[in-house]
């Protein structure tokens, strides 16, 4: 059953803070008995706040005190996998009026009717993933700076260079990112909470594209294809290199022998 956080008939704002805590979060270890929901996990905090914790390594606080919010970090911190040292986050405003339209206002406040459960897990999953969204954003900038010189090197010289070792790593991170994004966190899926209230989904289509998830997404994975087509070509042309250099060797070799095949053994010494 929905229930309303905010009940007050004035018009409130909460404070919606979203944190990226690491790269996955056992929420099932964390089931208490003051949950206001399971899909995705949703906590009720002191003072009137709440908190929806997804499996992807991310929180959204909604009106949570900063002595709330350190305490319920130090008991989520065991059920984190590989915990950022610094957490990424973001704030925006989330106004509650019983006239609100549900738009976005153009300072980034988020105006809802009502401050339920579902609306805030709904908000709360828009935010999850537009800061998930900036984390592979900032990743991936990361990776085409690394690999823009070996490309360059690669017009300026014509040869790759002698990087497989760092090829693969990049590989390997680009795969490593593309499980992340497609197993995990799912952005172009709907959230859960859209089947049990499917009168939201104009509020999610409005969210969603406010926060352009879906853009950001394709954008993200031609960036990615884009990498990984780069870097495939880089260490084919590598193996390609390395494989005549031994196609040379050999030829060495036989050759070495046919010239030592015409002399007598006498002469060897």
């Amino acid at each position: 059953m929905d229930t309303t956080i905010v009940t007050e008939a004035k018009p409130a704002v909460l404070r919606a803070r979203t944190l990226l805590l690491g790269e996955r979060l056992e929420t099932r270890g964390f089931e208490r008995k003051d949950s206001l929901a399971t899909a995705p996990l949703t906590l009720r905090l002191a003072e009137e706040g709440v908190a929806v914790l997804f499996r992807y390594g991310v929180v959204v606080l909604f009106n949570a005190q900063p002595g709330v919010e350190t305490e319920l970090l130090q008991r989520l911190a065991p059920y984190v996998t590989n915990g950022a040292e610094t957490h990424e986050s973001d704030e925006v405003n989330v106004q509650i009026s019983e006239s609100a339209q549900e738009p976005i206002a153009i300072a980034g406040t988020i105006f809802l009717r009502e401050a339920s459960t579902a609306r805030l897990q709904l908000v709360a999953d828009i935010l999850a993933k537009s800061v998930i969204l900036s984390h592979y954003e900032t990743r991936i900038a990361g990776i085409f700076d690394r690999v823009e010189p070996l490309a360059s090197g690669l017009r300026a010289k014509g040869r790759p260079g002698a990087y497989g070792r760092d090829l693969l790593r990049h590989i390997g991170g680009v795969l490593e990112m593309q499980h992340k994004m497609v197993g995990r966190v799912e952005v172009s899926e709907k959230p859960e909470v859209l089947w049990e209230h499917p009168e939201l989904e104009r509020l999610y289509v409005r969210l969603a594209e406010e926060y352009e998830l879906r853009e950001r997404d394709r954008a993200l994975d031609r960036k990615l294809d884009v990498i990984t087509r780069t870097v495939e070509t880089l260490l084919s042309l590598l193996q390609s290199r390395s494989a005549l250099r031994v196609e040379w060797y050999i030829v060495v070799l036989i050759v070495a022998e046919l010239i030592l095949s015409l002399y007598p053994p006498a002469l060897w010494h």
